[in-house]
């Protein structure tokens, strides 16, 4: 079996962290312009859609980040 090192874990949340701040932030930029320059009946929606795809990317990317530098905290203090 595969055991994860404290190093290893750090890199994978880390690179998580990154890549879901990218796929939700382009995701909601992406909904955002059009959103915003051709204003429609509807655009309301599209952009509070974009503003939540914005505002997941900036807390799942924080949250994300935060448990990689956390993790493992407990054996190094050891």
């Amino acid at each position: 079996m595969f055991y994860a090192t404290n190093t290893t874990m750090k890199h994978l949340l880390r690179i998580a962290a990154v890549l879901s701040f990218l796929c939700f932030g382009v995701g909601g930029l992406t909904i955002l312009g059009p959103a915003l320059s051709e204003p429609k009946s509807d655009s309301f929606v599209l952009v509070a859609v974009a503003l939540f795809f914005i505002g997941t990317a900036v807390f799942l990317g924080a949250m994300l980040l935060a448990a990689a530098e956390r993790f493992g905290q407990k054996d190094q203090r050891r």
